[in-house]
């Protein structure tokens, strides 16, 4: 894609550096221009805007421990591949990114789980354990096909959220939304 070749480590701080330019960027009521002297990155007086008309959230579809760290320190919410993943990966990575915000001073409740899934695992006693033992609150049909979407819409979404009502009512659990916090701490100016 035209970028520098980067060491697993420089692509850890250079995805940190980028989401603190990207916040910087849309902060558009912030007066003055973005300067950064990152490490991969040096900004001097870059203009701010267009501010985005609604909230738009920073997912990292991520599996490594640094790079699940920086989730955990910096994301909105976590998007991993179900056909990539291996057993134990979402229990790991949820343990990870938890860690890692309650570290940076974030309630890790506030990044959201969410998990892309091939249609022929999109059934509800598929996706059920997902969402009651890995917190997954969204998933991401991995197809274009309109049969496999128009039956995730009609028949598997509606029966999820109505299993999901269930279990959580019988094992007395509340639901309800966590407030997000700021977005970047030590976002560039």
């Amino acid at each position: 894609m035209g970028g520098p070749r980067r060491s697993p480590a420089e692509a850890v701080a250079s995805l940190s550096e980028a989401i603190d330019l990207i916040r910087a960027t849309w902060d558009a009521g912030r007066r003055g221009g973005i300067f950064a002297d990152g490490e991969q990155y040096r900004i001097r007086g870059a203009k701010r805007g267009p501010e985005p008309a609604h909230d738009v959230p920073i997912w990292l579809g991520v599996l490594g421990p640094r790079m699940l760290r920086l989730a955990g320190e910096k994301a909105d919410g976590w998007l991993p591949s179900c056909p990539t993943s291996s057993p134990g990966d979402l229990e790991r990575g949820n343990a990870i990114i938890d860690e890692a915000a309650a570290a940076a001073g974030r309630d890790p409740r506030e990044i959201r789980r969410l998990l892309n899934i091939p249609p022929e695992a999109a059934g509800v006693d598929d996706l059920l354990p997902f969402v009651l033992r890995d917190g997954v609150s969204a998933f991401i049909l991995a197809s274009d096909d309109p049969r496999a979407i128009q039956a995730w819409g009609e028949e598997v979404a509606p029966a999820l959220r109505e299993a999901v009502a269930r279990e959580r009512e019988a094992a007395g659990t509340e639901s309800g939304d966590v407030m997000r916090g700021p977005k970047s701490p030590g976002a560039p100016s």
